[in-house]
C-alpha cells in the first residue's frame, strides 16, 4: 500500500522501482488524469500533444483578432525538422 508523504508544502507519492519500470513511467514526463476511481498516472508521449486543445478552448472562450486567428492555423513543425 502507498500512503502519501510531505513534501515542502505538497504530497507526495513514493512509486516503487519495480512498478515504474512495468508500467514504462521511468524517465518519462507524467499526465495526472482524474477518473472517477482517483488518479490515472501515465506517461506523456508528447509534450506538446495537449497545446492544440487548450488553443482551441482558448480561441472559443476569447474573440481573437483575425491575424491571430491566422497564427494559429499554422501548421506546427515537429522537432524532427530542427538540427541541433
Amino acid at each position: 500500500m502507498v500512503q502519501l508523504i510531505k513534501i515542502g508544502n505538497s504530497q507526495g507519492v513514493r512509486i516503487p522501482k519495480a512498478l515504474i519500470k512495468q508500467a514504462n513511467l521511468n524517465n518519462q514526463q507524467l499526465q495526472f488524469v482524474l477518473t472517477d476511481d482517483g488518479l490515472l498516472i501515465k506517461p506523456t508521449n508528447k509534450p506538446r500533444c495537449s497545446w492544440e486543445n487548450s488553443i482551441r478552448e482558448a480561441q472559443s472562450k476569447y474573440r481573437l483578432s483575425g491575424e491571430e486567428n491566422l497564427w494559429l492555423d499554422t501548421p506546427v513543425s515537429s522537432d524532427d525538422d530542427w538540427q541541433w
